[in-house]
């Protein structure tokens, strides 16, 4: 067959059911997927404690599902072409759902978070697949508001993840966040066996025609896993203190470095990175990262936040961060349309502004903040996410062949997902390390010669005798409640560092959105 005759059989190719259907079906194990990400960050202190762990330990829970998810997402367009993307997607669905119930029955951190690795490599090649899925499925015209469903799955699951997650740890268990993946996994694979085919172009590709670049896969693996090794173990090891840390960190530049000139000059490479040579393709990445940097950073905050600070539930605080959740959902629709009337860059434009004024708007909580604070405050932060996500992949996606579909989407979520693991890593070190700077500040004040000082004293020790203490002067628990005090607003303030860093590095992202070629709105999201 000719590459003439090819391409048309593909442009000519339409699914056998209604586009619509298919596009929700993949949203489904989307959704699914996507929610794993966030849905386990408010039960981290009750798995923690149920699995006689470390709160800094049970991060990995989080970070190695990210690691795993990072080494399949770059191979996820190459093993679809040699599989057959259904067959790739749906042993994908499959490794996820049956992982997730190990995950539910671990019977302890180590298990735990190897169930996760099996976890995130099943959910590594979910949304390549479904955004190739995608633009194969839907005409250019209609691709705009096709791809807005998808974005609500991709940017509402991480929002609404922490409530979910709070809801089942505060009213049955931790195990049941992992346990509700099963049914959805199973109707998933049901409805793609029935309802999804492979392009001409994809079926046809015989696993003989194919080489396997072994020492390309070897390299990408080796330079992400131990990249993830890092940014996981580099705060609690004191980073380049770290004899280990600093090998790691060499293996992980070293096998990178190599991949980048390996798979440049291999004629079938794991990893195609001669699509970065479109700059909007390569502008569109670095947004995806920063997008997935300051969502799961502040994700990983705020819930924190309500529950080591504000002392809410695991439930109420995923209460607070809900309505973004719907937020986002009432707003994608709206950006599907608008993309067939403006350019991208104005829209891209408009979402970064609003996303780092909600965090610098974050640098205003204290310790007395209410409920609709903090919603509100989320609320902000939704409606600037809602603005990049499908604005980003139409700029990604715009000047691309479709025959790079697969490839594109790979490394657009491997972006994102690398963003937030990266994310997840900088505030916490942050966190930890603002603190202690916060607190030697505010405990220099803490002199005997400080009126202030000793007036709260005698106060707080006329409040201890009233209630039954010892006589005002002779007891420890006044100068115990004034460093409780101390600890308290030097992890505030340490908070209000983060938020404002993070608003930071959204602003400076704001003049690369000039870099993207212009391309004239075509009815809907220009993927080709």
């Amino acid at each position: 067959m000719s590459a003439a005759t090819a391409t048309l059989d593909h442009e000519a190719w339409r699914p056998a059911v209604n586009p619509w259907i298919i596009a929700l079906t993949v949203t489904l194990a989307t959704f699914m997927e996507v929610l794993d990400t966030s849905i386990a960050n408010v039960a981290l202190p009750h798995i923690a404690g149920g699995l006689s762990a470390g709160v800094d330990e049970s991060t990995w829970i989080l970070t190695s599902y990210l690691v795993s998810n990072a080494i399949v997402l770059p191979l996820s367009g190459w093993l679809s072409s040699v599989l057959g993307r259904k067959n790739f997607y749906m042993g994908c669905v499959a490794l996820f759902t049956i992982s997730s119930f190990l995950c539910g029955l671990a019977p302890n951190l180590s298990i735990l978070i190897l169930c996760r690795v099996l976890q995130g490599a099943g959910g590594g090649g979910l949304q390549p697949s479904e955004q190739a899925i995608l633009a194969d499925t839907f005409p250019p015209a209609k691709r705009g508001m096709a791809f807005a469903v998808y974005g609500i799955a991709v940017v509402t699951a991480p929002a609404i993840g922490p409530t979910l997650g709070g809801w089942i740890t505060d009213n049955f268990t931790w195990r049941w966040i992992f346990f509700i993946n099963i049914p959805v996994g199973i109707i998933s694979i049901l409805l793609t066996s029935r309802l999804i085919q492979d392009p001409p172009y994809l079926r046809r590709r015989k696993l003989s025609e194919t080489h396997i670049d072994y020492i390309g896969l070897s390299f990408v693996a080796l330079g992400l896993g131990t990249l993830q090794v890092v940014l996981d173990k580099g705060q609690r090891d004191d980073w380049f203190g770290s004899s280990f840390i600093t090998w790691f960190s060499v293996i992980s530049v070293a096998s990178l470095i190599f991949v980048i000139f390996w798979e440049w000059r291999n004629k079938d490479p794991i990893v195609d990175l001669h699509l970065f040579r479109d700059r909007t393709f390569g502008i569109s990445n670095l947004l995806m990262f920063m997008l997935g940097f300051a969502l799961l950073g502040s994700t990983l905050l705020l819930p924190l936040f309500m529950q080591t600070l504000m002392g809410w539930t695991a439930e109420r605080a995923g209460l607070a961060l809900m309505p973004g959740g719907f937020v986002i959902m009432a707003l994608l629709p709206l950006v599907g349309f608008l993309l067939s009337r403006y350019s991208p860059r104005w829209l891209l434009f408009f979402g970064l502004v609003v996303l780092s004024f909600s965090l610098f708007h974050m640098t205003h909580f204290d310790l007395q903040i209410d409920f609709d604070t903090v919603t509100t405050a989320r609320i902000y932060q939704a409606a600037g996410m809602a603005f990049l996500f499908v604005p980003i992949n139409t700029a990604a996606y715009a000047f691309l062949p479709r025959e790079k579909n697969n490839a594109a989407s790979g490394l657009m979520n491997l972006a994102r997902n690398v963003g937030g693991s990266v994310g997840i890593s900088v505030v916490t070190t942050l966190l930890d390390r603002r603190t202690q700077v916060h607190q030697n500040y505010l405990s220099s004040h803490l002199t005997a010669n400080n009126p202030t000082l000793q007036a709260r004293l005698n106060a707080l020790g006329q409040l201890v005798q009233s209630h039954g203490g010892p006589p005002a002067g002779t007891s420890s628990v006044p100068w115990a409640m004034i460093q409780q005090s101390v600890i308290g607003q030097a992890t505030m303030l340490s908070y209000i560092d983060c938020f404002r860093y993070l608003g930071w590095a959204i602003l400076l992202m704001v003049p690369t959105v000039f870099l993207i070629k212009k391309h004239k709105p075509t009815g809907g999201m220009a993927v080709h």
